[in-house]
């Protein structure tokens, strides 16, 4: 309940109505491109994206940062990375090219990675640890996950709307590849990143001072909800 009430306090916000907002969008988007209707579906991207800036502005300008909101714009980002990782996967994996079929199996990192960061988040909040916000390096894996992705979108052989229409404007399966590359791997540092905060956080708590401090907690809640 400790938990709770710590993500709940000033909660009502715009900037947590955008994130709320935004998660909907997730369900949206990836019903529009499983149906294959990729124009819609991108502007639902995009329209994505455009919260994501706001509500981040409007916290900061308007002093309006929660602990809900820390929580649920990453939640947000991880169910939109999951989607299209998903998604983008299905559509390599079924192009004709042997190459691009290949190229799929990389999503697999992307998926991963949110696997343990949800379970690895749930546990902790389990213990009553409060997982910590994105890193630099979590944010620029973030940010270059989502311009490679909307290329992919635009310009990839065989899953590129432009393309598509314009054969022409297509990139070169090589390209692809080497951008899909690109964002694994920063992927990979940007989980690596958040390795040794985890750690202090974890040590911390399990620590007998860590301990002592959280049987302090529950024992005055105790008391306070005795009263």
């Amino acid at each position: 309940m400790d938990v709770v009430k710590h993500y709940f306090t000033n909660w009502k916000t715009i900037p947590n109505l955008l994130s709320f907002l935004r998660i909907l969008m997730v369900p949206t988007f990836g019903v529009l491109f499983y149906h294959d209707h990729l124009i819609a579906a991108l502007l639902v991207l995009v329209a994505s994206g455009v919260t994501d800036f706001l509500d981040g502005k409007i916290a900061r300008r308007f002093n309006q940062v929660s602990e809900l909101g820390k929580m649920l714009d990453p939640v947000a980002d991880k169910l939109t990375m999951i989607t299209i990782a998903i998604l983008m996967f299905l559509e390599f994996h079924k192009c004709d090219s042997t190459l691009m079929k290949a190229c799929s199996w990389i999503f697999f990192v992307f998926l991963a990675k949110e696997f343990v960061f949800v379970v690895g988040g749930a546990a902790m909040i389990a213990f009553g640890i409060i997982p910590g916000a994105a890193e630099i390096y979590g944010k620029i894996a973030t940010f270059v996950f989502y311009v490679i992705m909307v290329v992919l979108f635009l310009f990839g052989p065989e899953v590129g709307v432009v393309t598509r229409r314009f054969p022409a404007a297509v990139l070169p399966e090589w390209a692809c590849i080497i951008l899909v590359s690109l964002s694994a791997l920063l992927t990979i540092i940007a989980f690596i990143s958040y390795m040794p905060d985890t750690h202090r956080q974890v040590q911390a708590r399990f620590s007998p001072e860590g301990k002592a401090a959280h049987a302090a907690a529950k024992a005055e809640k105790k008391a306070k909800a005795a009263k």
